[in-house]
């Protein structure tokens, strides 16, 4: 299978896994279970149909609202499910043309915990340890399996590394300043730090620093436009989220960037 057949595939896959996503986006912070009952409308508890239940192309048919009520279907829905897509085919693509199609299974994975934590944290503030516990032994599961099929267990030795590295670092800053660090970030970074760490260290430290350059800019806009205290408190998932992403997909060309840009100063 050639990459662009592969990115297509996924793109395919992200559609419908991003329906799902969206199901564990209004769920699980609500404590509810994710099988039973099936997709209601919030508004009139009516049973959302098979045709109705078709990523993007349903709520595009519905013009955004429901078929029994009038009461309006969020864009968020659309939205994650096209974002799933999108981030699925550019994972599988990169992956693929890198030579590494047996982690591509991983890394889907962990685009969906990304895509996921990142709605739940910007809109709620919390990381669910419904998702960050088990997020970790299945990346790890899937990532050993790619090293075995790669005959590369080098890499999972340097994955474990790097999560207990991440993991040891945003320990001690939230030890430092509570504030500054939920506890919600130090049980997700060990699986970005494993997911990282097993492409390379420099895709690792590309992807934490992104996140802290994300985060810091925001932060200042958040200050500087917002008028938001000092002390407000802000999600910092989604930018953990962002520079993983990031990372997968660009953390050795911005890495050998960097590096000819410092030996060229």
């Amino acid at each position: 299978m050639s990459p662009l057949a592969a990115a297509l595939l996924a793109g395919l896959l992200g559609l419908v896994s991003g329906s799902f996503a969206n199901v564990v986006i209004h769920r699980v912070p609500r404590r509810e279970s994710l099988v039973r009952p099936a997709s209601r409308c919030p508004s009139c508890g009516s049973p959302v149909a098979p045709r109705d239940n078709i990523p993007l192309v349903s709520w595009v048919l519905l013009r955004g609202r429901c078929r029994r009520c009038p009461a309006p279907i969020p864009v968020r829905y659309p939205a994650v499910e096209l974002a799933m897509a999108v981030l699925w085919a550019l994972v599988a693509y990169r992956l693929w043309s890198d030579g590494l199609a047996w982690a591509v299974p991983a890394y889907l994975a962990v685009t969906f915990v990304c895509v996921v934590l990142t709605v739940i944290d910007a809109s709620s503030k919390l990381l669910p340890n419904r998702i960050t516990y088990p997020a970790f032994p299945v990346v790890a599961v899937l990532l050993l399996a790619a090293s075995v099929a790669l005959g590369d267990l080098g890499r999972m030795q340097r994955a474990l590394l790097a999560a207990l590295a991440v993991a040891g670092l945003f320990l001690l800053l939230f030890l430092i300043s509570p504030r500054g660090m939920g506890f919600g970030d130090i049980k997700f970074v060990p699986t970005l730090g494993l997911a990282l760490g097993w492409l390379s260290w420099s895709a690792l430290a590309v992807g934490i620093f992104s996140a802290f350059l994300f985060g810091g800019v925001t932060g200042l806009v958040a200050i500087g436009v917002l008028r938001l205290g000092r002390k407000a408190l802000m999600p910092f998932g989604p930018w953990l989220a962002a520079g993983a992403l990031l990372a997968v997909l660009a953390g050795g060309s911005i890495a050998t960037w960097y590096a000819r840009a410092l030996l060229g100063a």
